[in-house]
């Protein structure tokens, strides 16, 4: 599990792999990632925007912008926390993915961002090397 803090939001990723939606013969790897987003600031938060960017470890990245997440732009009260899983496909066994959340403060309307820490995208297909 990877885990960041941003000005008392915590953000947790758990990434992993779809072997049973991926076609490695094909390169079509596919990730499923569970994001936890736990509100632990004195105010109601809510979710507007995201913004992904997925790196390969061939080096491709592909950038993603959106208004919420899966559908949703949720508001989480002080200490509650927010679920969601998503997936991402890759053309490689292997990557990376890190992001932020466009947050707003509903008390006071101040918008903030949150840091979604990078994480892996490992798949058993991945060769192994000697460092």
């Amino acid at each position: 599990m990877y885990e960041q803090e941003t000005e008392g939001v915590i953000v947790r990723v758990e990434p992993q792999f779809l072997a049973h939606e991926s076609a490695p013969e094909e390169n079509r790897f596919v990730f499923a990632y569970t994001i936890e987003i736990e509100n632990r600031s004195t105010t109601p938060i809510q979710l507007l925007s995201r913004y992904w960017r997925i790196t390969d470890e061939n080096g491709i990245t592909q950038e993603v912008r959106g208004a919420g997440v899966i559908g949703q732009q949720p508001v989480i009260e002080p200490g509650a926390s927010f679920r969601y899983t998503s997936a991402a496909p890759l053309a490689a066994p292997s990557g990376v993915m890190q992001g932020a959340y466009s947050m707003m403060r509903l008390a006071g309307g101040s918008p903030f961002d949150i840091a979604v820490p990078l994480f892996a995208l490992d798949s058993p297909h991945k060769a192994k090397r000697v460092n």
